[in-house]
């Protein structure tokens, strides 16, 4: 076999290994399920236990659960991330009527609810990783079975311009369980016109 023949049948050979790599290694719908229940679980024992929770002694005793949508990977979407070229620092308004700073870093679009959507990205000033941002959204579900503040998310870039945004993970701000907390409210591009019923629901008190 000549060296040009040869090389060809290897390239040809890792890039079979690569697909054959590609989709053997793709995540199986039991394995998302069981990523998602293992989240859910970590935060109940924090709520439940962690001596920074934001419940009271007596709320940790009472509670049993929290309550969830059910688990759905069609609020798993990949976005387009644009970047806001003049990056400004957004005064974001708290529950308790001040304000916390943090950095317009740009705009996640992606269709879902039948629309393209677009929410804003914001970053906190003490970020050390700039793959990492802050994301707190309300929808058609705010107010009714998720609580009227909002909820929240903590995404990763996951690409050169894109970033994937798992609602299913989408949690409560420590005000929704206990009032005296401060918590930022979503902005107003982070009010969607869509419902987004998966991720964790209104804590009953």
């Amino acid at each position: 076999m000549k060296q040009s023949q040869l090389l060809l049948v290897l390239a040809s050979l890792v890039v079979l290994t690569t697909i054959i790599y590609m989709f053997t290694a793709a995540e199986s719908p039991e394995d998302y399920r069981e990523k998602i229940e293992t989240e859910r679980e970590s935060q109940f024992k924090y709520i439940r236990f962690n001596i920074e929770s934001p419940l009271t002694e007596e709320q940790k005793r009472g509670l049993q659960n929290l309550t969830f949508y059910a688990i759905d990977p069609g609020y798993r979407v990949k976005a387009r991330l644009l970047p806001i070229e003049i990056k400004k620092i957004r005064e974001v308004p708290l529950t308790d009527g001040s304000s916390e700073r943090y950095l317009e870093h740009s705009y996640a679009e992606f269709e879902l609810g039948g629309k393209t959507n677009k929410l804003l990205m914001l970053q906190s000033l003490n970020e050390s990783d700039m793959r990492n941002f802050f994301l707190a959204f309300a929808d058609k579900t705010s107010g009714k079975e998720t609580y009227g503040g909002g909820r929240y998310l903590n995404v990763r870039q996951d690409g050169k311009n894109s970033i994937t945004i798992d609602f299913n993970l989408a949690f409560n701000p420590y005000c929704a369980y206990n009032p005296n907390f401060a918590c930022p409210l979503p902005p107003r591009e982070n009010i969607l016109e869509i419902a987004i019923p998966v991720g964790e629901k209104n804590y009953d008190k």
